[in-house]
């Protein structure tokens, strides 16, 4: 049975689409190729999938590394690693207290459904470890030269940006142009991040979806 979603354009002013479904690999491809993410209001309430207008991304011919985290990158003790702890990243980032929220979005059913997406090759993760601590991370999603930053964590200084900063790198390194950020929270956007009508996201995206799926090449040393 194909999963149909409304279009985007009949989102409500706050980017609401739909209401509902549930978060099998399936599910979750066919919204993220029509610029829809899932967004729970509380775990209380319905699933409620979101495509807001405008859109934050993060281009990265306007990306901005400030001074001082030049100098953090020349002298920070930590290891990167891609896609080996999605569970624990994934995990970290529901538990990890967000200014004016009471409560996290990531429930058990998110968590659940990007690790299954992750199983598939379609979500990633990038961790930073201090010794073997996992003390910062980033997941998000990958379908072609699309990726999305879904959320970050860090119990030390620099953590989450250091994840932000070297996925960054991986979309340069792939020829890619730009992050789907979805919002632009203060970290995005003093990284350059900025807002986009929801109109030319799309276009972006689809330009984005027409290159050839890999993960495993994608973040190949």
């Amino acid at each position: 049975m194909a999963i149909i979603f409304p279009p985007v354009e009949s989102a409500s002013p706050e980017g609401l689409v739909a209401i509902g479904g549930d978060l099998t690999p399936e599910t979750l491809l066919t919204a993220y190729h029509h610029g829809i993410f899932p967004w729970p209001i509380s775990h209380k309430s319905p699933l409620t999938w979101f495509s807001p207008d405008p859109r934050g991304i993060l281009d990265i011919n306007d990306l901005h590394i400030s001074r001082s985290f030049k100098r953090f990158l020349n002298n920070h003790p930590y290891e990167v690693k891609f896609n080996t702890h999605f569970e624990d990243v994934i995990k970290k980032c529901a538990l990890t207290p967000r200014k004016h929220e009471s409560d996290t979005w990531i429930t058990k059913e998110i968590i659940n459904g990007y690790i299954e997406l992750f199983r598939c090759g379609y979500a990633y993760c990038v961790e930073v470890y201090d010794q073997k601590e996992l003390i910062g991370g980033l997941y998000g999603v990958i379908i072609g030269k699309y990726i999305s930053g879904e959320s970050m964590f860090h119990s030390k200084p620099n953590a989450s940006k250091l994840a932000l900063y070297s996925i960054i790198q991986k979309i340069i390194k792939n020829n890619g142009s730009w992050l789907d950020t979805q919002m632009v929270t203060p970290i995005i956007q003093n990284f350059g991040g900025k807002e986009m009508s929801r109109d030319k996201f799309l276009e972006k995206l689809k330009t984005s979806l027409l290159s050839t799926h890999d993960r495993k090449r994608y973040f190949a040393d």
